[in-house]
């Protein structure tokens, strides 16, 4: 029991380094890339951290796999370079057995994926996609910033305000500039308005304007001399109407529950690649295991590099098959497991080749001895 909680403390110690490490740096990748939206108006700037909140599980359920094979990899080969396992070799501990005892941390891990895949990953994205159609139904004046210059999705229109009220009401310093597209999507020049205040109005109807105040409007087409100019006092503009949807229909934020039993083929690869996620953590074990031994005078880094290639040799895999299994070119009762079933086999074969061989050497070198 000494030496059990001695190697799953190593394990789950470095696990959780190194899970902690890759999550940063995909969580700062991410947080990036939803910055720019948020700058750009694509998105609200103060929903940001709600939305690495739900997408936090999707990126623990596959970062916890890749951090326990490396992990076991690190912990495992610290120990065989200061020939700790060496002195446990002599007591008897076999590759089976170092195994064995693998399976304690990895069971937990495998635990905790497989709550993340079946059923926490599905809600945090079902959040997401309902937080971005909130997001998709903001007018631009929603998310405007004073000083900047603000885009629409489309690209048809850019806003610019210098004062903004807190309640996003009232404007100061308004200029937006918006392209004229027919029905046939002929570009009809631009439309340029500028005002000294504005102001937003929900009249009874539920329509929302904008109340440009003492203003000009120039209409035309860049580099021709026809422009026409109007002054105005009151100028009004109408602001499209929100329209939040309640649909979700990305397969990922589908409950576990509504795929089960489900006849088409999207939803049943969805269920075979959550079932996947835990089953990988019990493969990648059985790899990491056998590819941990090294030799001390190579160092404990020797293996890492072709152990990481093998790795994601099994994830890109893995996902390639998805994808081709959802397109329809692998049948549904083949499914994901065929992948599973190389590796598995790979698996085996690392664990059991070392004590074969050791056994082969001896055999021979007893052939050896009896025949001189």
């Amino acid at each position: 029991m000494i030496v059990f909680r001695y190697l799953s403390r190593e394990v789950l110690l470095t696990l959780s380094a190194v899970s902690a490490v890759l999550l940063v740096i995909i969580m700062s990748g991410r947080f990036i890339k939803y910055l720019a939206q948020a700058a750009s108006g694509l998105l609200d700037p103060g929903s940001l951290f709600l939305i690495m909140g739900f997408r936090l599980p999707g990126f623990l359920q596959l970062i916890l796999p890749l951090g326990l094979f490396l992990g076991i990899l690190l912990a495992y080969g610290r120990l065989y370079l200061e020939s700790e396992m060496t002195v446990l070799s002599a007591t008897g501990m076999s590759q089976q057995r170092l195994f064995a005892m693998t399976l304690f941390p990895a069971t937990l891990v495998a635990l905790v994926v497989a709550w993340l895949s079946l059923s926490l990953a599905p809600q945090g994205a079902n959040q997401f996609q309902l937080l971005l159609n909130k997001q998709d139904a903001l007018t631009e004046f929603d998310t405007l910033e004073p000083g900047r210059f603000q885009a629409l999705r489309d690209g048809t229109r850019v806003t610019y305000t210098e004062t903004l009220s807190d309640d996003r009401i009232n404007l100061g310093g308004v200029f937006i500039s918006q392209k004229n597209v027919s029905s046939d999507k002929k570009d009809r020049g631009i439309s340029v308005l500028v005002a000294e205040k504005g102001r937003q109005e929900i009249r009874p109807d539920g329509n929302r304007y904008l109340i440009l105040d003492n203003g000009y409007r120039y209409d035309g087409n860049p580099g021709q001399a026809d422009y026409r100019a109007i002054k105005y006092e009151e100028y009004g503009v109408l602001l499209p109407k929100p329209d939040v949807s309640d649909e979700v229909t990305d397969r990922d934020a589908m409950t576990t529950r509504s795929l089960i039993g489900s006849d088409d083929i999207r939803s049943r690869t969805e269920l075979q690649w959550r079932l996947s996620l835990p089953l990988l953590v019990f493969i990648v074990t059985l790899m990491a295991v056998p590819l941990s031994r090294v030799n001390p005078r190579q160092g404990r880094f020797l293996k890492l590099l072709p152990a990481i290639l093998l790795y994601m040799a099994y994830l890109s895999i893995l996902i390639a098959a998805r994808g081709a299994l959802e397109k329809g070119k692998i049948p549904p009762a083949l499914g994901l497991w065929w992948v599973h079933g190389i590796f598995l086999a790979i698996g085996l074969g690392l664990l059991y080749w070392e004590p074969l061989r050791l056994k082969m050497a001896s055999r021979r070198s007893a052939l050896e001895v009896a025949r001189g």
